[in-house]
């Protein structure tokens, strides 16, 4: 598969992250999130408190009512607002913000990647200064289709991960507006703005 859509193309910091050895495809990541964010845990430093298999860091800041399931782990200055519920290993990276009422499903955010609030990303990598506008959606399962493996169209070619569940891989500083949805498969090149109720689906079957 081409180089060009491996994760540090979009993700500027991902060859330095827990993550980034080998830089492979971002749904090889997503698919093991869970395994890879535990593997992480044991790696943080005393700035990090940790109950169990979530470690945050003591500069976060995590208000009532926000639910984390392990494993999870929440980098320095990040602010989960209450409602906000993670899951299915989850990586915030330093000054992440998780708006009330988001849900986050075996994603990695990067540096200052934001969520406003009743957002939803699932198996995702969301790059540095990433933000997500009211209502926005990253999808990550092809409910309407009967066979349910992820296709996508990049470059001009179809690719196929072998993956039922991959929502993005999205490049650092993209906008993506209120009320847009991202269709499960895509990838969005660093500095992508999408427009408010919009719809990004790169199926080849449309």
């Amino acid at each position: 598969m081409s180089a060009d859509l491996r994760i540090a193309q979009f993700v500027a910091s991902w060859p330095d992250s827990p993550f980034g050895r080998g830089d492979p495809y971002a749904w090889q990541i997503t698919r093991r999130a869970e395994e890879l964010v535990g593997a992480a845990l044991g790696d943080r430093d005393d700035g990090y408190r940790r109950e169990g298999d979530v470690a945050v860091h003591r500069t976060a800041t995590i208000e009532s009512g926000a639910v984390l399931k392990g494993p999870a782990i929440v980098g320095l200055g990040c602010f989960l607002a209450a409602g906000a519920y993670l899951r299915g290993g989850v990586f915030l990276d330093e000054g992440c913000i998780i708006g009330p009422g988001c849900e986050v499903k075996s994603s990695f955010m990067f540096s200052g990647a934001k969520l406003a609030h009743f957002n939803f990303v699932g198996d995702s990598i969301l790059g540095a200064d990433v933000n997500l506008e009211a209502g926005a959606i990253i999808a990550n399962h092809r409910n309407e289709w009967e066979a349910k493996a992820i296709r996508f169209v990049f470059g001009g070619r179809v690719v196929e991960p072998g993956v039922e569940k991959f929502g993005a891989l999205v490049g650092d500083h993209v906008r993506i507006g209120a009320n847009a949805v991202i269709a499960p498969g895509a990838v969005l090149d660093q500095g992508t703005k999408i427009p408010r109720l919009t719809l990004i689906d790169q199926s080849p079957d449309l």
